[in-house]
């Protein structure tokens, strides 16, 4: 009963818990991996949701924390510099991608993105998460969601402007 109610729950979530893996692995089979540990944790963990709760953003915290702790276990810890604040660029970075990038050259300058930027953009654009939604699912304040994903807007223009800069060159 328990089990086809946490499939009922949960199993709509599925390809945002891959997704969501897959950007910060950066490998789909690890990413693979990392929700298949998640979806055991969270039906181990079932009977501590609170039933009306989000399960996206329930499920996107369980994913984050197995992720990062599988790669803890089998890669060594990434580096992200998060004192260096990026250049500012422009008012609207988020019109001005529109005009610079196609999809893969935007996808490759996310995947370059440091994991705590590149953690939020994924769950704010990608997945639709409310800035409320996210600061939960991460285990921080909605200020910092704010911050973070300024300063990931901000560092994905600089990328991209960039690339653009050399591809005209």
């Amino acid at each position: 009963m328990a089990r086809s109610r946490f499939e009922e729950v949960f199993l709509p979530h599925l390809s945002a818990a891959y997704n969501f893996a897959r950007w910060l692995t950066r490998n789909e089979y690890d990413a693979q991996d990392v929700v298949q540990e998640s979806y055991l944790r969270a039906l181990d963990s079932f009977k501590t949701f609170e039933h009306g709760r989000d399960a996206r953003a329930w499920l996107l915290t369980i994913v984050r924390n197995t992720c990062y702790t599988w790669m803890r276990r089998n890669r060594a810890p990434q580096q992200a510099d998060l004192a260096a604040e990026p250049a500012a660029t422009t008012p609207d970075p988020e019109a001005a991608l529109l005009e610079l990038a196609d999809a893969e050259t935007v996808r490759r300058a996310l995947a370059e993105l440091p994991v705590e930027y590149r953690e939020v953009m994924v769950l704010r654009e990608m997945e639709g998460l409310s800035y409320k939604e996210i600061a939960p699912a991460l285990g921080i304040p909605l200020g910092t969601v704010m911050s973070r994903l300024s300063r990931a807007r901000k560092e994905l223009y600089r990328r991209l402007q960039k690339e653009r800069g050399e591809k005209s060159a």
